[in-house]
């Protein structure tokens, strides 16, 4: 299956040349503008993407802002693409959480062999899970489908993606705050009381009678996951 990359640059001849060459490496491309714009794409597509390229220089966010906010709860790998050839950008950079940092101008062998290791690294360290289990309640990532028990739970796929979260984080608390981030995205401006509201959908499709409550609410705090036969 061909890796996702997300490019993140507002400069157009560059996005065309890149998306041209990491195409042709069999690389799927999904590309932003704007640093907002790219917490939206990483939001909707987050599940999919493999590798993030970020220019440092962006309109409305820039680039180490954006990593900011993805780094809160994300360890995709992340390069930063920058004209500025300063040691102390690079080590800011890096020190936010980058896993590479290069330098334009750049030649393309050198970007995608660095690509490359990059990786290779990730498919070695951080497998992605399709599955996940907390009591008798089951996700499956690749086929969509929420199952407890002998029953199928039918999710929208915005009540899929917290479902998701929260079994990802199991016994863990969640804030309202760190769930909008991860399932509605760090741009979003509409109200916060939307994670209470579909926490209530969820808890209406897969706390079923014959089942005690999975989801639960930590006074002060958010939600957690956890227990539940």
């Amino acid at each position: 299956m061909a890796q996702t990359i997300l490019l993140v640059e507002d400069e157009d001849g560059l996005v065309t040349y890149l998306r041209s060459e990491l195409q042709f490496e069999d690389y799927q491309v999904l590309t932003a503008g704007t640093g907002t714009e790219a917490l939206r794409v990483y939001a909707a597509h987050k599940d999919e993407l493999d590798l993030i390229i970020l220019d440092w220089m962006l309109p409305e966010l820039d680039g180490l802002e954006v990593m900011r906010r993805i780094r809160r709860h994300d360890n995709i790998p992340i390069i930063m693409m920058t004209a500025r050839d300063y040691v102390g950008d690079k080590v800011a950079g890096l020190d936010n959480g980058a896993d590479d940092y290069i330098t334009k101008p750049f030649e393309i062998e050198e970007f995608l062999a660095r690509l490359r290791v990059i990786m290779r690294r990730k498919g070695r360290s951080h497998p992605a899970a399709n599955n996940y289990q907390v009591g008798d309640l089951e996700l499956d990532v690749k086929a969509r489908r929420v199952t407890r028990g002998k029953h199928q739970a039918e999710l929208t796929q915005r009540e899929f993606a917290l479902l998701r979260v929260l079994m990802q984080n199991s016994g863990e608390p969640l804030t309202r705050d760190e769930l909008l981030d991860q399932v509605w995205g760090a741009d979003y401006s509409g109200q916060p009381n939307i994670v209470d509201v579909y926490i209530r959908y969820l808890r209406g499709k897969i706390d079923l009678p014959a089942h005690q409550s999975i989801i639960h609410t930590v006074r002060g705090v958010g939600y957690v996951i956890e227990g539940g036969e």
